[in-house]
C-alpha cells in the first residue's frame, strides 16, 4: 500500500508536501519604434532578469515592434495611493513655474 506522500519519498506522513517554488512577478515595459517613452506592456513569471526579457521579447514583441525592453522586478516598484493623491500633489499647485506656459520652446528642439 502506498503512502499518502508517495509522490515525496523523502517526506515522512505526518509532514506536509514541500510547497513549489514560484518564480518571481516582473513587470514589463516596452519602447516602441516610434517612441520615445517606454509603456507597461504587462507581467510574467522568470527566474531572473536576463530570462524576463528573453521572455517578454517572445510574448510582447512578436512583430519587431519594439527597440527596448525593461524588465522590473515588481516587489521592487513602489506605488502612491489613489486616496493620497489629494496630499501628494497639492504642494505642486502654488509653483507655477512649473508649468510649460512659460517657456517659448524652440522649433529645432523637435519632440520633448
Amino acid at each position: 500500500m502506498s503512502s499518502p506522500n508517495s509522490a515525496y519519498p523523502d517526506t515522512p506522513d505526518s509532514e506536509t508536501p514541500p510547497r513549489r517554488h514560484e518564480w518571481p512577478l516582473w513587470e514589463i515595459f516596452i519602447r516602441g519604434q516610434h517612441g520615445m517613452s517606454h509603456r507597461h506592456v504587462g507581467s510574467l513569471h522568470a527566474p531572473d532578469a536576463e530570462m524576463a526579457i528573453k521572455n517578454a521579447r517572445d510574448v510582447y514583441t512578436r512583430r519587431n515592434e519594439g527597440v527596448s525592453i525593461w524588465a522590473v522586478e515588481a516587489r521592487h516598484i513602489a506605488a502612491s495611493s489613489p486616496s493620497e493623491k489629494g496630499p501628494l500633489y497639492e504642494p505642486s499647485e502654488s509653483k507655477v513655474y512649473r508649468h510649460p506656459t512659460f517657456y517659448d520652446i524652440p522649433e529645432d528642439v523637435g519632440a520633448m
